[in-house]
């Protein structure tokens, strides 16, 4: 028995960590064939395995050898990983992969141990604990070779494992696969009881390589189409079937150690689906443009002027921010859960509604409810936009410069696809809105600035532009350029904004979001070398896997924050879409 997982499974650095996903919950894998972190039934639930963040729960398939390197890599367009281990003999993989599409109400987990060309011992450790670690399992049992169990409010299926041995909350299992063949390990949480066989390991795989297959294009037109696949691949894996997206599979990963800078992502935002809907639309209208148009419209048609900035995945209210206050969390952070943004006023999620509604238009893919949800968001901008919202950094109430242009972006873009008269009265709301900011917000030196009252500039302003707030060539565009290049660039690398005094890394790391951003922005001023300078830079700021979080810290090459972010790949795929349309 081992008696202390913390020492044989401890956190690793985040680029090490593979993702699994299914649409309606994410697992976190790390070198050691060690699942981590995985909330169940759904997103937004609590975890069963929390390994990452200092809970006890994890799921462990391991080679049993003293020496190996480890790798991996995804089974094309699909979240199917594969670790793979070199041995001092040969070569071990393993299969991983959530069966997709999820069932909302049922993970089915399956990992495939593939002996290559050597034998594969193997160590297996089982430990679920649902509640972050409270509530172990009990009532377990064997029947035919199938262990059952509870686990809190999941009840727990293992098949595959008819050898194991289990004590105190615990299977473990040592196996040695011989060379060519391989061992199927099938794992089942539910609130259900099981009134069925489990599954067959074969079926269920091929019925996920197979539906993998058929949800994602192959966007060939992109400027990285590898990448700009994987990323597509990544946030479908991230988007429920009602449509709702998560921004991160995870909370409490910390951007910034110490810093209190650790946040639970693991809900919709309507701005980080109305980006992904819109980098969707860039070269054709892909799935998830229809699943983000659909999701942010019932919200809109519900809550209208009350829109909040974030929901659960299904449409509820996100719950309050609070500490579990027991958990060692993941280094250098603390276990938050919930997010305050449930108070919040976001005044650019309209404007960046309007924006995915109206490439929605351009592919003809609005239906009358989805016109109802413009003229819904039209009429919350005309009674908001003059109080002061919290931005698209969730910061202090400000009338935020980036927040009244996106209105006038979004009013801007779904005018071209209105009724004449709407047009009209559409327009001037955005002309009005445009004189407004461009009286308070206008920089002495000509660029825009964070606020009437912070003449700072800040990266987000890059995007109006992009999105047309202004045109491309207005000097104003081209100031605020140079300005974020001058005072917020370094190595083609953008911070959000200056925080203190000092090297702009002592305050947090660079956001690969605004470095996407500027890739876009350079596009659009015809500066080709520039954009994929940018581009190139920041698409090198993720892990073996692929995977992009929040910040990247630029001294020590590590991601920082939660884990994948989908704003960040969501950008990066529209960049690849945009950036491969120029003269050659």
């Amino acid at each position: 028995m081992v008696s202390d997982p913390e020492i044989r499974y401890p956190p690793q650095v985040l680029r090490d960590y593979a993702f699994l996903a299914d649409g309606e919950r994410g697992a976190l894998l790390g070198p050691r064939g060690d699942i981590v972190w995985l909330c169940a039934p759904k997103w937004h639930d609590d975890a069963v395995f929390s390994e990452l963040i200092g809970g006890a729960g994890f799921y462990a398939v391991t080679p049993k050898i003293p020496r190996f390197v480890w790798g991996g890599y995804y089974e094309d367009g699909s979240l199917i990983w594969r670790s793979r281990w070199v041995t001092t003999d040969g070569v071990i993989e393993c299969r991983e992969a959530l069966a997709f599409p999820g069932d909302r109400d049922k993970v089915v987990l399956l990992r495939q141990i593939v002996a290559k060309d050597c034998p594969a011992p193997m160590h297996v450790e089982l430990t679920p604990a649902d509640g972050f670690g409270r509530r172990a399992l009990r009532d377990v049992r064997c029947d035919n070779g199938v262990w059952t169990g509870r686990c809190g409010r999941l009840r727990v299926r293992w098949s595959g494992a008819a050898e194991a041995s289990y004590d105190d909350g615990r299977w473990e299992l040592g196996i040695t696969v011989k060379p060519g063949d391989t061992r199927d390990l099938v794992l089942e949480l539910s609130e259900r009881a099981f009134d069925d066989d489990p599954p067959d390991p074969d079926q269920v795989w091929n019925a996920t390589a197979f539906a993998w297959s058929r949800e994602v294009p192959a966007l060939a037109e992109t400027l990285a189409p590898r990448d700009a696949r994987h990323s597509y691949t990544v946030l479908r894996g991230m988007t429920s079937a009602g449509g709702g997206m998560v921004a991160a599979a995870t909370m409490s990963l910390p951007e910034r150690a110490e810093a209190g800078r650790n946040y639970d992502y693991r809900y919709a935002w309507i701005r980080d689906q109305a980006y992904v809907g819109q980098a969707a639309a860039v070269t054709h209208p892909h799935p998830l443009l229809d699943q983000a148009v659909g999701f942010i419209a019932e919200r809109l048609l519900a809550d209208g002027p009350k829109l909040r900035p974030a929901y659960t995945v299904d449409g509820g209210r996100v719950p309050d921010e609070r500490t579990l206050s027991r958990l060692a969390g993941y280094p250098g952070g603390a276990d938050k859960i919930g997010n305050h943004v449930n108070e919040q006023f976001q005044l650019d999620g309209f404007g960046e509604s309007l924006l995915v509604f109206a490439a929605a238009a351009r592919h003809d893919r609005l239906d009358t409810a989805h016109w109802k949800a413009v003229e819904a968001c039209v009429d919350a901008i005309e009674q908001r936009w003059t109080e002061p919202d919290a931005g698209v950094w969730e910061l202090d109430d400000e009338h935020w410069t980036h927040s009244r242009l996106t209105c006038v972006a979004g009013l801007g873009a779904i005018s071209n696809h209105a009724a004449h008269s709407q047009a009209g009265k559409w327009r001037a709301l955005a002309d009005r809105i445009l004189a407004t900011t461009a009286s308070e917000a206008t920089h002495p030196d000509g660029h825009w600035q964070r606020s009437p009252t912070d003449d700072k500039v800040d990266a987000a302003l890059l995007l109006p532009a992009v999105r047309g707030a202004v045109p491309a060539d207005d000097p104003r565009t081209i100031a605020t350029i140079e300005a974020v290049q001058r005072d917020l660039a370094r190595e083609h690398f953008v911070y959000r904004f200056r925080q203190q005094d000092g090297p702009l890394s002592d305050a947090e790391g660079a956001f690969i979001l605004c470095g996407f951003m500027m890739a876009l922005g350079e596009h659009q001023q015809g500066n080709f070398v520039s954009a994929a300078r940018y581009f190139e830079r920041n698409r090198s700021a993720c892990g073996t896997p692929g995977l992009f979080s929040e910040e990247f810290d630029v001294a020590q090459r590590q991601l920082r924050g939660n884990l994948p972010q989908a704003f960040v790949h969501g950008i990066m795929l529209e960049a690849a879409g945009r950036l491969a349309d120029h003269p050659r």
